[in-house]
């Protein structure tokens, strides 16, 4: 039978969650975590859970599975752990999900591993708080001394705050001490040198005015900017937090375990024990686990998460398979001719891998100004210095000058433009369904002047869908239901759905069977009837994807299939056009699809038939040229791509490795709020500048003043502390 894109093979490419009453979410991952079997417990990663009713689908479908105690399913990291007895195997859960329209592939869990909590997160946090918490109390006693408070009550007051500040400082200002100490350590300057020095130096000329019974100490000074800075810090990482890397996603996709057969029978190994010239055994529904050879059988081969090729490939004695292709319809002999390190999979993880390290070489624009900003902030405190002394003040009033200098010009508007920015647009991004994912995502997607799509599963909806049955006699359809009920190839699903929907009954046909790769035949009075592949029917192959019915004598009808367009596909194009942005589509699709889906919506740049490193080499190539690419993908053929491209995006649709591997995910079946990522971003990017430009003002006229002696170091923090609320403000415009 002549096939379209398999949404269970694609790893999640759908158009809903099945408890929506939509069609069925596939692509449902499973991962072991280390040591689970043992331990009795499972982890599933479920991609197309997408609401509230999908949590209560899966956690009942797998606790009904005999043995498991208890399952919870973690809707932001589309993941469930179940609580099972040891003989509870991963392929019983895979099974009870598909039975509900999950199509579930195991993952290899040596390779994914297990992420922890939020360690670090949660740890700027902790530092944040306790700094605030101190930083309040020790400004209330300041209030005290700055009221009128004199000798022994003033120096009680101090000491009191010094109890208070200096063990804060220590805990709460560790992250920069740490990163300080790591840049002095090679030779280097960064922004949390000069933020270090001027906490140290606050807090140590605070203890030294005190122990000499002066009139001020700074220790709020310290406090203060201890809080604008981890405050800072957390918004940029939380707007980095979900990032993780796509190589290892990518490489978790390979089969742990093959049948391998032998002189014993078949037995169930580890896919890395396979070695070259070893038979395999290949079931239906399965995915292959190594590159190889078929020796013996017939199938279908759907192979679109390498190749977004919608119609499945017959499979037969000397067909080459390659692993992460999925095997439709018959059982399959596969002779190994790669070991599990060399396979096809594994060498798109490694060209992933090269491309995140690529993409990580991308200097922010927060980067940029700290590779200027702080070595100028060291050499003006230390100019200052020298020159009070050269003017025959004491030591101790030009250490004073020197550190009001240090903190007026602290970075902390700096390290807050970026990352208040960011966190805004994010959450501004959010409402509109999208989760954006990287740091520097905004940045680079302000730059980009080309889009490059995918086609299946992003242009498209991933799915087939019958077009014309209107135009075929009814008994003729009811025979086609009969068929294509029978069979689970994604051509006759869909249309049994269609005919099921258009309130078509089955006929009666006898003695129903499913060639593999073929198709589907039967029975009905004295004649044999068909439904699959043109040329196996009697009729004439066609370039648009088609399944045939053979009535018998000589009565061949056509069934046309289409991918429906994503909702809002056409609409983006339209707004991509109107920002001045270059559309492409790039695909592993036959030649007269995508020629027919960029004519439908006005794209001239278009190639067809791509490989995962061909499109990577188009994505260069067009980087070559010196534009700024933006890739939108969702299937395992565009992994690299995604990670290749100055910036990216992905249906939450897609699978989970090419999820990973992008800056933003599209949370509806919308494609239309792209656009607003786009419009976003570019905002955001007027903010950080502008943001910039504050900080350059409120330095242009605050350091002269700290430099002639005018701002002594308490002044200087409340001047740093306006500024930064400036820049938060300002930053929250986007909002």
């Amino acid at each position: 039978m002549t096939g379209a894109d398999s949404a269970e093979a694609r790893g999640g490419v759908v158009s809903a969650c099945p408890a929506c009453a939509a069609a069925p979410a596939a692509g449902a991952l499973a991962a072991r975590s280390a040591g689970s079997e043992e331990a009795g417990r499972l982890i599933l990663s479920v991609p197309g859970a997408h609401c509230a009713a999908c949590i209560s689908t899966v956690e009942r479908t797998l606790e009904r599975v005999p043995g498991v105690r208890e399952a919870r399913l973690n809707l932001s990291l589309k993941r469930a752990t179940v609580d099972c007895t040891p003989e509870v195997r991963a392929d019983d859960l895979v099974a009870a999900l598909a039975a509900v329209g999950y199509e579930a592939h195991e993952l290899d869990p040596g390779v994914l591993g297990t992420r922890g909590r939020d360690r670090e997160g949660r740890e700027l946090l902790m530092r944040l708080g306790v700094a605030g918490f101190s930083m309040m109390n020790v400004m209330l006693l300041s209030v005290a001394v700055w009221s009128g408070a004199e000798a022994a009550t003033r120096d009680l007051l101090h000491w009191i705050s010094a109890v208070i500040a200096v063990p804060t400082v220590a805990f709460s200002a560790q992250p920069f001490f740490r990163n300080a100490l790591a840049a002095v350590r090679v030779g280097r300057l960064n922004m949390d040198v000069p933020i270090s020095l001027a906490i140290l130096l606050a807090v140590g000329m605070s203890l030294f005015e005190v122990s000499q019974h002066g009139a001020d100490a700074y220790f709020d000074a310290a406090l203060s900017l201890t809080f604008f800075l981890l405050a800072g810090r957390y918004l940029d990482h939380r707007a980095r937090a979900a990032a993780r890397s796509a190589a290892a996603e990518l490489a978790a996709l390979e089969v742990p375990r093959a049948i391998r057969i032998g002189p014993e029978g078949d037995t169930t190994v580890a896919v890395d024990t396979l070695a070259p010239g070893d038979l395999v055994r290949v079931l239906p529904g399965s995915r292959v686990p190594v590159d190889g050879i078929v020796v013996e059988g017939e199938s279908e081969i759907d192979r679109s998460v390498l190749t977004g090729e919608t119609v499945p490939a017959p499979a037969a004695a000397g067909t080459r398979l390659v692993a992460g292709e999925t095997n439709l319809t018959g059982p399959l002999v596969l002779r190994v001719a790669a070991a599990a390190g060399d396979t096809a999979l594994r060498r798109m993880a490694e060209l992933v891998a090269v491309a995140e390290m690529g993409r990580n070489r991308y200097t922010s624009l927060a980067d940029r100004a700290a590779a200027i900003y702080a070595p100028g902030v060291h050499l003006l405190a230390l100019v200052t210095f020298a020159g009070w002394l050269v003017a025959g003040v004491g030591l101790r009033d030009a250490l004073n000058v020197a550190i009001a200098v240090l903190i007026i010009t602290c970075p902390c508007a700096l390290g807050l433009a970026v990352p208040a920015v960011t966190t805004a647009a994010s959450g501004r991004l959010f409402r509109r369904n999208l989760l954006v994912k990287e740091g520097t995502a905004l940045e680079r997607l302000a730059e980009v002047d080309t889009v490059v799509f995918d086609k299946t599963g992003t242009l498209t909806m991933g799915m087939p869908e019958p077009v014309g049955l209107g135009e075929h006699p009814r008994a003729a359809l009811e025979v086609a239901r009969a068929l294509a009920d029978a069979s689970a190839h994604p051509l006759a699903r869909a249309l049994a759905s269609a005919l099921a929907d258009a309130g078509v009954k089955p006929a009666r046909v006898r003695d129903v069977r499913e060639i593999p790769g073929k198709g589907i035949e039967g029975r009905r009075g004295g004649a044999i009837v068909r439904l699959g592949r043109p040329e196996w029917v009697g009729a004439e192959p066609s370039d648009e994807t088609t399944s045939c019915l053979s009535l018998g004598h000589g009565q061949v009808l056509t069934f046309r299939f289409r991918d429906r367009l994503r909702p809002g596909a056409a609409a983006l194009v339209e707004r991509m056009r109107a920002m001045g942005l270059e559309p492409h589509v790039v695909s592993g699709d036959a030649p007269a699809a995508v020629r027919r889906l960029a004519t439908s919506l006005g794209i001239e740049h278009f190639v067809a038939g791509a490989m995962p490193e061909e499109k990577v080499a188009y994505l260069e190539r067009l980087s070559a040229s010196g534009r700024k690419v933006l890739m939108i993908g969702d299937g395992l053929n565009d992994t690299a791509a995604l990670a290749a491209a100055h910036a990216s995006i992905s249906p939450a649709s897609a699978l989970d490795a090419a999820r990973v591997a992008s800056d933003v995910v599209v949370l509806s079946r919308d494609l239309s709020p792209v656009a607003e990522a786009l419009s976003t971003a570019r905002a955001a990017r007027r903010r950080i500048l502008e943001n910039f430009l504050l900080a350059a003002a409120y330095n242009a006229v605050a350091i002269p003043l700290a430099v002639l002696g005018h701002a002594s170091p308490l002044a200087a923090a409340l001047a740093m502390s306006a500024s930064s609320i400036t820049v938060s403000l300002n930053a929250m415009r986007l909002r």
